[in-house]
């Protein structure tokens, strides 16, 4: 039996409607998109009748995306069920003592809503349920021996982004599959953390999705290690920095790099030099005709550290050589930072700075950090403090003290892979999903203890895996659409099959059609059939739009030949099918785009 037609008796059982008449279909095809549809995948979405946005960040699925989405998700549930996931469903609303607890309440900023109850009592809506998952953890897991164990859920998320784009791949309200998985050590963890690992290529490899793992930062969710799945394309927001040598790939956000050092030599004694009109080291390269490398770039952020009522605001002067950039995720966790955002002007003249001409030299306050490459790197040119001037050979060490040298410069394209140092290639990307190791941060923040085998009390390790289902499917919009319109990999399509009748009435046309319709759905297919009276231009038009991959066109004119048209959607050509031939023409041909699909299933090589 095959996997397709075992999964459509499954809908089946579950009253999963496998066919619609297009007559009855409540969406209509678009000609004309908002202008703020500026990816393809938001303008198809739209135009194929499959989303309609209410609000900014906020898109109801109208019944051809709803069946896309529960495609996606039901492979989502395959795989992890495989794994042995155990689904439950969580909370959206949650008293905000758990996040309390945890201390994200205070840490995460204004993407987290807050609200009062009735009774005035604090409450958040979900972002994600690490800390829910930590409570229930505390009242379900008492001892060893149960552990190990896998919770998912496929459960709605809110996050007040302040700048959803592009359709559906960045939104305020969506669709979440978040796992948890629950071990008694790191090692169990571990195990658990390579399972999913593999677990979320399969998904993506089941829904024709091509995508890479790249190391990724924790951010709010805490933890040692992180992955990010992502899915490259020009629209991307992440810039991800990869390596053809060896393979190393991660997030620009944390990706290392080769640090070419400068030339060896011993300190020589300052000399405060005229420098009119260089804010830009651009402009001061050029007039001492040196080398960017040679320069010294101050780059001044406040930054929110500290917690409860040691939370303060503070400035961070940050240094990088004039041949590189800050990374702001870099300097961020460097200084334990948990918002920050370029300081201004004033802030940045009272602690004895001047802007476009700034350097660490005679500053008072602030937090100074300075990148390893300028902490090794002799005699650089650096702002001398004064507007129109710099100071030549500044030695870190000699001439300021930093408050910190870490790792804080940017990768870029070209830099070196800091495992084979071979050039590193940057491209965009979208994330697609993640999965982080937690470790026991939520579980000893909420109770989440366990006893083990001495009968000593051990806090439960945690990993933390999600996958945005609405980003997936828009993804795949992207990857998978010509100049017409969608092209859905077969199992994701809203339905595999899209019948097209092209009749001035009732007829043989219509007898035709209707058995073939009849004939599908009684083999276990899902159909869409356009029985609509409308003109063949406008049916084959919606067709290419709305993307389902086989089409099957009975007419009036093919009908006196004793023949329907057939055509992948994916494919130009059409085939002339004998009627008697057509039905098990049509299997065969889903049959054979599912194995597609199956055969990109491959185990892929774990890389940390």
């Amino acid at each position: 039996m095959q996997v397709f037609l075992l999964v459509a008796r499954q809908r089946l059982k579950r009253g999963y409607a496998k066919t619609m008449r297009m007559s009855r279909l409540f969406s209509q095809t678009l000609r004309d998109i908002s202008a703020d549809a500026e990816v393809a995948s938001h303008q198809l979405l739209l135009q194929a009748g499959y989303i309609r946005q209410l609000a900014s960040g906020i898109f109801s699925y109208l019944p051809l995306g709803h069946r896309a989405l529960r495609k996606v998700e039901e492979i989502i549930r395959c795989e992890m069920d495989a794994i042995g996931g155990q689904e439950i469903t969580m909370p959206v609303v949650h008293p905000a003592e758990i996040w309390q607890q945890t201390g994200r309440y205070y840490d995460v900023g204004t993407e987290m809503s807050r609200f009062k109850d009735k009774n005035d009592r604090d409450m958040v809506l979900a972002m994600t349920h690490e800390e829910v998952v930590a409570d229930l953890v505390s009242r379900e897991v008492q001892s060893y021996r149960h552990l190990p164990r896998l919770v998912y859920q496929i459960q709605t998320k809110w996050r007040d982004d302040p700048r959803p784009r592009s359709g559906l791949i960045r939104v305020r309200e969506f669709t979440m599959k978040d796992s948890y998985s629950l071990d008694a050590d790191w090692e169990g963890l571990e195990q658990q953390y390579r399972t999913h690992y593999q677990s979320y290529f399969n998904i993506f490899n089941r829904c024709g999705l091509d995508v890479i793992a790249v190391s990724s930062d924790t951010g709010m969710m805490g933890g040692d290690l992180a992955h990010e799945y992502m899915y490259l394309t020009a629209i991307g927001e992440d810039t991800l920095l990869l390596c053809d040598g060896c393979g190393y790939a991660a997030n620009r956000q944390i990706a290392t790099f080769e640090k070419k050092a400068n030339a060896e030599e011993e300190p020589i004694e300052q000399e405060k030099i005229a420098t009119p009109g260089t804010e830009t080291i651009e402009d001061l390269a050029k007039l001492l005709d040196i080398s960017a490398a040679r320069t010294a770039k101050a780059v001044f952020m406040m930054a929110t550290v500290g917690s409860g009522e040691a939370k303060e605001d503070k400035l961070v002067l940050a240094v990088v050589r004039g041949d590189m950039e800050v990374n702001e995720t870099k300097l961020a966790n460097a200084v334990g930072a948990l918002e920050m955002w370029p300081a201004r002007e004033e802030e940045i003249r009272a602690i004895g700075s001047e802007p476009g001409y700034g350097s660490p030299i005679g500053t008072k306050g602030g937090h100074v950090i300075v990148d390893d490459a300028v902490a090794s790197a002799a005699n650089l040119v650096a702002g001398a403090n004064e507007a129109g001037y710099h100071i030549k050979n500044v030695n870190c060490g000699r001439d300021y003290q930093p408050d910190q040298v870490a790792d804080i410069a940017a990768a870029a394209d070209g830099d070196g892979c800091p495992c084979c140092g071979a050039a590193l290639r940057a491209v965009r990307g979208v994330e697609t999903g993640n999965i982080f190791q937690l470790g026991t941060k939520f579980t000893e923040a909420l109770g989440g203890d366990y006893l083990d085998a001495n009968g000593k009390a051990q806090p439960v390790v945690m990993g933390s895996y999600g996958i945005g289902v609405g980003r997936l499917m828009a993804c795949l919009a992207e990857e998978y659409h010509d100049d017409n319109g969608l092209i859905w990999p077969i199992a994701v399509a809203p339905y595999q099959v899209h019948i097209t009748l092209l009749a001035k009435g009732e007829g043989e046309a219509q007898d035709v059609a209707e058995t073939l319709y009849a004939d599908l759905q009684a083999r276990g297919l899902e159909v869409l059939f356009d029985d609509r009276r409308e003109n063949p231009g406008v049916k084959f038009k919606d067709a290419d739009l709305i993307g389902v991959p086989v089409r099957v066109t009975v007419g009036d004119r093919g009908l006196k030949k004793g023949i329907v048209e057939f055509k992948l959607r994916r494919e130009q050509e059409r085939e002339d099918v004998p009627v008697g031939e057509a039905l098990e023409r049509v299997v065969a041909a889903v049959e054979a785009l599912y194995q597609e699909l199956e055969d990109r299933v491959v185990e892929v090589e774990y890389t940390q």
